[in-house]
């Protein structure tokens, strides 16, 4: 399934797989570490926009109802 299909809890989860991933810290692999830090990253670019077009969905519905 493409990171771009997925829903907020499934990237979110995904997201906090790496972060628990690197926080355990045992014995990683630099190359490991840059590959998960790489899609954590992109993770992160995609959360936001989702977040980003939730808040704009809320506005304009708070704004709609602002305007009755």
């Amino acid at each position: 399934m493409s990171e771009k299909s997925k829903t907020l809890k499934e990237l979110l989860a995904d997201f906090d797989a790496i972060v628990t991933w690197f926080d355990q810290g045992e014995d990683l692999d630099v190359e490991e570490a840059i590959s998960r830090y790489e899609k954590g990253a992109e993770l992160a670019a995609i959360i936001e926009k989702q977040l980003k077009q939730a808040k704009n969905k809320i506005e304009v519905v708070n704004k709609n109802e602002t305007d009755l």
